[in-house]
């Protein structure tokens, strides 16, 4: 187990410089959803980045150890952990939700929030705007599941060439429907440039 996370962790190492030798010059917030060794290759090759973790795979994490008819109700037990306004107030409703009936039955669940947390704690520093924009990995993982729907329906390729022009193809066909904006980008995007400044703009450009 030891050896796979020592592996796991240059190989996201080695993808992060590549990215960087590519072209990369800086990530201002990296969206993680627990791949081991990811986070740490993160902030090595992009020191400045703020690494969130990905609050919708915490939450599917957490309501995976109930019954499928017990989960709305343990959501809304945890939804003023990750609905505070501030860090503290997440920290004190994580205390709340520990004191609470489904620690005793799921203790695991406050378990996986607390060790997680130094990654959760970022969220909470930025808007409302900004959370939306920052909690979830889930559009990318939708562009993934594009590509690998494209590349089951075709099977064989004779070269990596035949490969690559699907998965170009897949993504240009995704990237026309992307005519507008999400409504709260405007708003995140002004608090991005006042929070990073000179690297936002940079990174607009």
């Amino acid at each position: 187990m030891w050896l796979a996370r020592e592996e796991g962790a240059k190989f996201w190492l080695s993808v992060m410089n590549e990215l960087k030798a590519r072209g990369v010059q800086d990530v201002l917030i990296a969206v993680v959803d627990g791949l081991k060794g990811f986070p740490e290759a993160i902030e090595a090759v992009f020191p400045d980045a703020v690494v969130q973790t990905c609050i919708v795979h915490l939450m599917r994490h957490s309501l995976a150890h109930a019954a499928w008819k017990e989960r709305r109700e343990l959501a809304a037990a945890i939804r003023p952990i990750h609905q505070a306004p501030t860090a503290e107030a997440a920290e004190a409703a994580l205390d709340d939700f520990e004191a609470g009936p489904w620690n005793g039955k799921y203790p695991a669940i406050a378990g996986s929030w607390r060790a997680a947390w130094d990654r959760v704690v970022p969220f909470f520093a930025f808007s409302a705007a900004i959370r939306r924009a920052v909690h979830t990995t889930n559009a990318i993982e939708s562009l993934n599941s594009t590509v690998r729907r494209a590349v089951r329906a075709h099977g064989h390729f004779p070269s990596d060439r035949a490969a690559a022009k699907l998965v170009f193809l897949a993504l240009r066909n995704v990237a026309a429907k992307w005519r507008n904006p999400p409504q709260f980008w405007h708003a995140a995007r002004a608090e991005f440039a006042i929070r990073f400044g000179e690297r936002f703009l940079l990174v607009e450009q």
